[in-house]
């Protein structure tokens, strides 16, 4: 990614990412219409309440594996093998053991968040709880998978994940018509579907860190606690993992509005999230991609070439973005159909979708940006500014939910505001060169 024209190391690397993501949310797409199909409209609610939350513990993963991604392309762009090696080892156990603490973590708490935090309707709270339970002992295969992929992924090779993505996603969607569909197992088949899948994908992408990259070769006493990596890791993806969080927490006190409308916008508001997430995988893939770009490129001392990667980066963004915002709009009544909505929440859906296909335009126009600041050790301010757009959402939702202008529209018009704020506030702060400040790394 240190030579040559950006554009085509962006692209390379971004599209088996964006490959990868599209695959997950065709998965998740797949499993919420086959819940909604086959277990009704109370199970498709109860399974989409947890998303917020369940996001909160996905955050952790993705953050400090990303964290540790960041450090390893650093020391891999500088050629520092040792580095690389030693780093993405304690990362490994890190992580590793931060996934047995969130199972842990996660099922003591469930009920009282489920029950108090979110208010679930009473009616599907054991439906909930059910899902969220079975889906927490999964958990340790999920922050396993995200370290392997993001040691995988520092390293230049984005591709490999999107055949770990592509097994597992195939494996769950059958899964899931067997235990759901056919063993009629609900809300719980689902949950231990995707486990399954998990631990698929687990084991999948450390067979193949192995046996593609001699320097990963760890032997078993090679997995050492080595306090001082630990902390680079947690300096990086702290920020990052916060960001997350902060995101799930927000969209939490957002599900709590929407759980207040109760289970008929529930329902609706569960499809809407599936079908949003498409609109923001450009954007999600290339923070991805340029975190990884901007850290070897830091590690090389070409500065000049984030700059024009940036420019690229963002035209591209854009355009797919464009794409696919118009093939929301224009198919979102036939998409809704897929999922077994009743009429009120189908109604609902509509309006859902056609909003965000214009708000979630704005997001393929900042969060690239973020990347630059994570790959160049400035991980807090995407925190700051996801804090800020976030906590705009939330506000104005709870003020204007019941309002004569908006009322429950605001559950999907909030991002406008939002996301026009981290917008401001990311292109200030890129075009004054604040990334460019202590950027370097340390040889160890």
């Amino acid at each position: 990614m240190t030579q040559g024209a950006p554009w085509k190391h962006i692209l390379t690397f971004a599209l088996p990412v964006l490959a990868g993501s599209l695959l997950q949310q065709l998965y998740n797409t797949t499993d919420t219409i086959i819940v909604g199909r086959f277990a009704g409209e109370d199970a498709l609610s109860a399974v989409g309440t947890t998303n917020s939350f369940a996001f909160m513990f996905l955050a952790v993963a993705i953050g400090f594996s990303a964290g540790n991604g960041v450090v390893v392309a650093q020391h891999y762009g500088a050629g520092n093998t040792k580095a690389v090696r030693d780093n993405a080892s304690t990362g490994i156990l890190f992580l590793l053991t931060l996934g047995l603490a969130a199972t842990v973590a996660a099922l003591l708490v469930s009920r009282p968040v489920y029950t108090y935090l979110l208010n679930v309707d009473k009616s599907i709270l054991p439906l909930t709880l059910s899902y969220f339970r079975w889906y927490a002992l999964g958990l340790v295969f999920q922050f396993g998978y995200n370290i392997f992929s993001s040691v995988l992924r520092s390293l230049g090779d984005s591709a490999a994940t999107l055949y770990f993505l592509l097994i597992s996603s195939v494996l769950n969607i059958g899964l899931d018509l067997l235990f759901v569909a056919v063993f009629g197992m609900g809300v719980a088949g689902a949950a231990v579907a995707t486990g399954i899948s998990q631990a698929v994908s687990f084991v999948a992408a450390y067979v193949y860190m192995r046996k593609k990259y001699p320097v990963f070769r760890f032997r078993l006493n090679e997995y050492k606690w080595d306090g001082q990596r630990v902390a680079q890791t947690v300096r990086v993806g702290f920020p990052i993992a916060l960001q997350l969080m902060i995101v799930s927490f927000g969209l939490s006190f957002i599900q709590r509005a929407v759980n207040d409308f109760g289970k008929t916008m529930t329902a609706s508001f569960t499809v809407g999230q599936r079908i949003e997430m498409y609109l923001n995988l450009p954007c999600n893939a290339f923070q991805t991609t340029m975190a990884t770009y901007t850290g070897q490129n830091i590690g090389a001392d070409k500065i000049h070439r984030v700059k024009l990667g940036v420019r690229q980066t963002m035209v591209i963004s854009l355009l797919m973005t464009l794409m696919i915002s118009g093939c929301v709009w224009g198919f979102a009544p036939q998409i809704i159909t897929l999922f077994g909505l009743s009429d009120q929440a189908a109604e609902y859906c509509l309006m859902h979708l056609r909003a965000v296909a214009i708000v979630n335009v704005i997001l393929s126009m900042y969060i690239p940006l973020f990347g630059v600041f994570q790959g160049s050790n400035h991980s807090a301010f995407p925190t700051v500014v996801a804090t800020s757009a976030l906590g705009t959402r939330v506000i104005l939702t709870y003020l204007l939910r019941y309002s004569p202008l908006f009322g429950y529209k605001i559950i999907w018009w909030n991002g406008g505001f939002g996301f026009g704020m981290g917008f401001l506030i990311t292109w200030i702060c890129y075009l004054t060169g604040v990334w460019k400040k202590n950027s370097s790394i340390k040889d160890s």
